[in-house]
């Protein structure tokens, strides 16, 4: 039987595609000025657009704020994250 855990809320909030708050996010795997990849108890969320910039990153309360101009936010499954020396070592 799986476990019953409770999930963090997750909201976003898109201010004229050029502002997005994003609460409940656990973690943020890789970032650059085109996307940004952060995970959710809902799942992994990639932010897409131009000129990204995190302003805010706070894990403890959960609050991810992104400027830049937002033109895809894609939610995904969570995939189980491997060790980096896995990765570098194929």
């Amino acid at each position: 039987m799986g476990e019953n855990t409770a999930k963090s809320p997750n909201l976003i909030t898109l201010d004229n595609r050029s502002r997005l708050v994003v609460t409940g996010v656990n973690d943020v795997d890789s970032f650059d000025e085109k996307s940004i990849v952060a995970y959710t108890d809902y799942g992994q969320l990639n932010i897409q657009g131009e000129e990204l910039n995190i302003k805010k990153l706070s894990t403890e309360s959960g609050e991810l704020e992104v400027e830049g101009a937002v033109s895809a936010l894609i939610y995904t499954q969570n995939r189980p994250r491997e060790n980096i020396f896995k990765r570098m070592f194929r």
